[in-house]
């Protein structure tokens, strides 16, 4: 069987793929979409990432795929709903990023409430002993929780609120029976209650803009939003309306709507606290991910079955 990579992944991985299989590496001709509409029928399974997806015109290009195996757990990406169709399996990484992304989210309410960030740059500035005092910050421990999208990484964020002393509430499309946390069917409702509201959810058509402007004021003047999941999921206009207004204390960010653009709005606001879509970003999980994705591309060759599957 043939595989096509989509995008270049770390160079362990781009050397496995070349050196165990025949793979062939889309980024590398010229005239990629030309190539894959003349010898797309060549192949059999395609490597990609969250980040690269797999679009409706490639996939069209593709008539013997079989497979997808994808770098990262969200493949919202990926035209799913064609993949079913076609009886096309498809594969993520899962469980290995879920205490790094969980960690970073932490770090991001602390961040954005504790003004770390902030008081990173005033002391930096020489502010510190001047006239313009650096003020206070927000309190964590003690604190609401709430929590959009309780699956492994959203349970993982909950229970590191648990050590916060913080009472932990969530909004799911559904209640989950295993836990003791308590259950909101209406994301307005979670937002009003919460201090904090960690957004934890898949991306995707069926989540587009879920937090908009009625969320964000039911958050209020005195609640932080904090998303590590899919810029999609924000209104990200309206986000900037409602912190301009000072209708919310802040925001804390890993994803945007058009990485890797940023508004200067969101830039220039010191209210929020930014990072690069680094939620996964650490060299155990990366290393654990790269060793994932090719355990399912060795177990698809092999046996015809995925260790990972994401069930469509």
């Amino acid at each position: 069987m043939r595989i096509l990579q989509l995008g270049r992944l770390s160079n362990d991985v781009n050397e496995a793929l070349a050196s165990g299989y025949d793979t062939t590496f889309l980024w590398q001709q010229t005239q990629a979409d030309e190539y894959l509409r003349q010898n797309g029928n060549r192949f059999d399974l395609v490597v990609t990432s969250a980040q690269f997806g797999l679009t409706q015109t490639q996939l069209e290009y593709l008539p013997n795929l079989k497979a997808v195996c994808s770098f990262g757990v969200g493949y919202d990406a990926i035209n799913v709903a064609d993949l079913q169709k076609r009886g096309i399996v498809l594969s993520n990484t899962p469980d290995v990023l879920t205490d790094c992304v969980a960690d970073l989210a932490w770090g991001l309410i602390l961040d954005v409430a504790r003004r770390i960030s902030a008081a990173d740059r005033y002391v930096r500035s020489l502010s510190w002993g001047g006239k313009q005092r650096f003020g206070n910050s927000t309190r964590v421990s003690g604190k609401r929780l709430g929590i959009l999208g309780l699956g492994r990484i959203g349970k993982a964020i909950a229970k590191r609120g648990e050590g916060f002393g913080m009472d932990i509430a969530y909004h799911n499309r559904q209640k989950v029976a295993d836990v003791a946390y308590a259950y909101f069917d209406d994301l307005g409702e979670l937002a009003t209650w919460a201090d904090f509201l960690v957004i934890a959810c898949p991306g995707g058509k069926e989540t587009q803009g879920l937090v908009d402007a009625s969320v964000l004021k039911a958050l209020g003047e005195h609640g932080f939003l904090i998303n590590i999941a899919r810029g999609s999921i924000v209104d990200e206009a309206a986000l900037i309306e409602v912190l301009q207004a000072k209708q919310l204390a802040g925001a804390a960010l890993d994803v945007y709507a058009h990485e890797p653009n940023i508004p200067t709005a969101l830039l220039q606001n010191g209210t929020v606290v930014l990072t690069p879509h680094m939620g996964s970003a650490t060299l155990e999980t990366r290393q654990d991910m790269d060793t994932l994705l090719l355990d399912n591309v060795a177990s698809f060759m092999q046996t015809g079955r995925l260790l990972t599957a994401v069930t469509l």
